[in-house]
């Protein structure tokens, strides 16, 4: 019996070993910041510090802050000419430019129908995904016409984290990931095991584990470890098909071998 456990153990750590996404370091760089919000395409970054939503291409800095709105809950960079921050201690959503110009803001305790917010991403056109806390419902909200476009059935457990693309939304919560196309149905659900952190790059996912990445490729529910060693793991995000982790001041670049 003994060594059948072994065999076992030792067959599924092959197979764990096998199926991981092998990485190939590409820089390793200094950098001072709160939190990495995203760097698109052609190197720009988006991240935030001391409270301010700083835009960095080489030496070019554009700068937004919102002192009165408190701190900044989130933001997302995903759409360049509709930026998003979002301030839950004001239940306030503030809209960017490509400019970092205030183009629109929406105030969820002064509109119609009150919102009490917890989590916000991009969606399509004129809307942003919203996490209705009171009635525990994901939200494609319109926010010019103040209407809501699609709502999801409620979700009966805690939510962690939010990602969206301008199809489809995904919502991780303490049960389970939750994936919603743009009508607000659910496409799947994957049993949460541990992760706290979820990214998305163009419909793939990629999630954090204690200090480990995950990746599941996309229309498939099959979970792959990437493999990084020896590296403390704070922030994680991925461009087409790049991986950057940021932790102590320093900014890591890989390349992800995904064929």
């Amino acid at each position: 019996m003994k060594y059948l456990y072994y065999i076992l153990f030792l067959f599924g750590h092959l197979a764990f070993s096998q199926d991981a996404i092998k990485t190939e370091l590409l820089n390793k760089s200094s950098f001072d910041a709160d939190s990495i919000i995203g760097i698109d395409n052609f190197k720009t970054v988006f991240y935030t510090q001391n409270n301010t939503l700083i835009k960095a291409k080489e030496n070019i800095f554009l700068k937004y802050s919102n002192v009165q709105l408190g701190s900044i809950t989130s933001a997302n960079s995903f759409n360049p000419l509709k930026i998003n921050i979002f301030y839950k201690a004001f239940n306030t959503v503030i809209l960017l430019d490509n400019r970092l110009a205030e183009i629109y803001r929406i105030d969820f305790s002064q509109i119609d129908t009150y919102k009490n917010v917890s989590h916000v991403s991009t969606g399509s056109d004129n809307t942003i995904w919203i996490f209705n806390q009171d009635l525990m419902q994901l939200e494609l909200y319109d926010y010019k016409n103040n209407t809501v476009r699609a709502k999801t059935l409620p979700i009966t457990t805690k939510v962690i984290d939010i990602a969206s693309n301008y199809n489809s939304c995904w919502l991780l919560t303490n049960d389970y990931i939750y994936h919603y196309n743009y009508f607000g149905s659910l496409v799947s659900k994957i049993k949460n095991t541990g992760y706290t952190s979820i990214k998305e790059s163009d419909e793939n996912l990629l999630l954090k584990k204690n200090n480990a990445l995950f990746y599941i490729p996309k229309k498939t529910e099959v979970i792959k470890p990437i493999d990084i060693k020896n590296l403390l793991i704070n922030q994680f995000l991925v461009t087409n098909e790049i991986l950057y982790i940021y932790t102590d001041g320093l900014l890591y670049q890989y390349q992800l071998k995904l064929k």
